[in-house]
């Protein structure tokens, strides 16, 4: 095992950041990803510099993130030696996802009141541009529409507080993994044309199961992607 002094964060995406006023917004979202992924592990070093270098920005934005990171428990400083990544256990991301699910759900039965014909348009066409960017592999596109699908369903549901909520819980889900999983992105689509036909007859059971479904399947594959990469060896 690679020493943790000698280990830093990797980015796959630096690409992708876009400099503007909430760059530091962009290098927490990286980092987070790259945390929550098991790109690094617990007790590993984020080293400033390197990090800056990486990514193509400046140390300021990367402290200004390793400090919201902080405060959301992901990271912890040492003094003297800067910051390492923290204690991540299974239970952790099962409760990431646990939260993201019960209030997913709730916004989910709530939009069942709300349906009609020209939100289901809406629905299966975001889903179906989904099915199209899964087979082509499009990762980008694919986080794209999984997130216009959900949003959908959270403005239709009338509840900005509990869209809030759902939105600062899904910050914890490395959505590089998913959309680079093209099992993950057939099963998707799947359950989105399941809710959508539960969305369509009414039934709020079947609306709450499957929108649970989907979370619950997520914590499982991460889980199990955490393991295969001896995060917790």
């Amino acid at each position: 095992m690679t020493p943790p002094a000698a280990r830093s964060v990797s980015p796959r995406s630096a690409g992708n950041l876009r400099r503007r006023p909430q760059l530091s917004d962009d290098v927490a979202v990286h980092v987070r990803n790259v945390i929550m992924s098991g790109g690094v592990r617990p007790g590993d070093f984020i080293r400033l510099d390197e990090t800056a270098a990486e990514l193509g920005v400046s140390v300021t934005p990367v402290r200004e993130a390793l400090l919201t990171l902080r405060g959301e428990g992901l990271v912890e400083l040492v003094p003297h030696r800067g910051y390492v990544v923290a204690p991540l256990s299974r239970d952790d991301v099962n409760d990431v996802f646990w939260l993201q699910g019960r209030i997913a759900e709730e916004l989910a039965t709530r939009a069942v009141d709300c349906m009609d014909d020209d939100v289901a348009a809406e629905l299966t066409d975001v889903n179906d541009q989904l099915r199209r960017a899964v087979e082509l592999g499009d990762a980008a596109r694919i986080e794209e529409l999984e997130f216009a699908f959900h949003r959908i369903l959270n403005r239709l549901a009338g509840a900005r507080k509990l869209s809030w909520f759902l939105m600062g819980a899904t910050r914890y889900t490395p959505v590089h993994f998913y959309s680079s999983d093209r099992e993950w992105g057939d099963d998707a689509v799947a359950s989105h044309t399941r809710v959508i036909n539960a969305l369509v007859a009414g039934d709020r059971a079947a609306v709450a199961a499957e929108t649970r479904a989907h979370f619950d399947d997520g914590a499982t594959r991460l889980v199990r992607h955490l393991e295969s990469v001896g995060i917790w060896d």
